[in-house]
C-alpha cells in the first residue's frame, strides 16, 4: 500500500551558482598554516566561510570575540546558544596577537551577543579595538556588532574606540524580523545605526540574507530603510541553513535578481553594495574602508 504525503515538500536542491571553488594561493596556504599551528580562532575557519581562500588572499580575517556561546536563539545562526562562558579579560590581547601572527592587513572583529553581562560585553569590545591598535597600528578595522539592546552608553564605547567601519546587520526584512530573529528588534537595529552615523562614525554598513520567505519589495524597502539612516555599505547574500534545527531555505536567489539589488542599491546612493548568492558580512571588507 503506497502512502501519499500531501503537503510535505522536501528541501529544494542547491544550484549550481552556489558551488565554492577550494581556497588556494601562497598567502591563503601561509595563513593557514599559521591558524593551526597557533590554534588561532577565526570565524573565517570555524563558520567555514565560502570567501576564506579570496578574503586570506587579500590580508582580510574575521575574528569572534566573548565565546562562543550567545544568549540569543536567532532560527538562522549556527553559533550556539545558551549560558555563555566567564569572560577572558586576556582576550583583546590575544586576539590583537592573532592579527600580528597573521599579519592582517584588514581585521573584522565580530562577537556573540552577551545580554547575561551588564555592558553586555561592549567595554571588552572597546579593549579589544584598543589592543589591535596598540599592537597593529598600520591595521584598519571593522567591528560587526550586536544591537547592545540599543543601550546608548554601550554603544559609545565602539563610536569612542573609532573603528574605520562600524557594521550591525539589519538580517532580513521587517516582516519576518520576529520569526528569523527573535530577540532583537526590527527598528531598534535601525536606530543603532543611525546612532553610530549621528555621533560621528564614518562608515557604517549593515548585511541581509534572502531565501527566507521575502519579496523583492519587502527587500527594496529594507535598502531604503537603511539608507533613510545613511547606512553606506549593504551586504546582500543567500542564507543558507546551518542544520536541520535551523529555519529552512523557502527560495534560492538567482544570480539576475541578486545584480537587481546591486543596481538599485547604487541608486539609492550606498558606497558600496555587495551582492551575491554567497556574500557574507566580511567580504571585501578591507575595499568598504575606501
Amino acid at each position: 500500500m503506497n502512502t501519499v504525503l500531501e503537503n510535505v515538500q522536501p528541501p529544494i536542491g542547491k544550484p549550481k551558482w552556489l558551488r565554492v571553488k577550494l581556497p588556494t594561493g601562497k598567502k591563503y596556504t601561509e595563513l593557514r598554516g599559521l591558524v593551526d599551528k597557533y590554534s588561532l580562532n577565526t570565524i573565517c575557519t570555524s563558520g567555514s566561510c565560502p570567501n576564506m581562500g579570496e578574503c586570506w588572499g587579500e590580508g582580510t580575517a574575521t575574528f569572534m570575540i566573548l565565546g562562543n556561546i550567545c544568549t540569543r536563539s536567532c532560527g538562522f545562526c549556527g553559533v550556539k546558544t545558551g549560558r555563555p562562558e566567564t569572560v577572558d579579560w586576556d582576550e583583546p590581547e590575544k586576539v590583537a596577537r592573532s592579527i600580528k601572527i597573521m599579519n592582517i592587513k584588514h581585521a573584522v572583529i565580530t562577537s556573540v551577543d552577551r545580554d547575561d553581562l551588564k555592558d553586555m560585553g561592549s567595554i571588552i569590545w572597546f579593549e579589544t579595538i584598543q589592543a589591535i591598535r596598540r599592537m597593529n597600528p598600520e591595521t584598519t578595522l571593522e567591528t560587526l556588532i550586536p544591537d547592545f539592546q540599543g543601550n546608548e552608553r554601550n554603544i559609545d564605547r565602539i563610536i569612542e574606540a573609532n573603528p574605520e567601519v562600524v557594521s550591525h546587520n539589519i538580517e532580513t526584512v521587517r516582516r519576518l524580523t520576529r520569526e528569523v530573529r527573535i530577540q532583537a528588534k526590527f527598528d531598534r537595529s535601525l536606530e543603532v545605526l543611525r546612532y553610530l552615523k549621528a555621533q560621528g562614525i564614518k562608515r557604517t554598513k549593515s548585511g541581509i540574507m534572502l531565501g527566507l520567505g521575502e519579496t523583492e519589495e519587502e527587500v527594496m524597502e529594507t535598502m531604503r530603510e537603511l539608507r533613510a539612516v545613511n547606512v553606506d555599505i549593504v551586504t546582500i547574500g543567500q542564507y543558507l541553513q546551518p542544520s536541520k534545527k535551523h529555519l529552512p531555505v523557502k527560495e534560492f536567489i538567482t544570480p539576475e535578481q541578486f545584480k537587481k539589488y546591486e543596481d538599485y542599491g547604487k541608486e539609492l546612493g550606498f558606497r558600496h553594495v555587495e551582492s551575491g548568492a554567497l556574500v557574507r558580512s566580511s567580504y571585501h571588507a578591507q575595499k568598504h574602508i575606501l
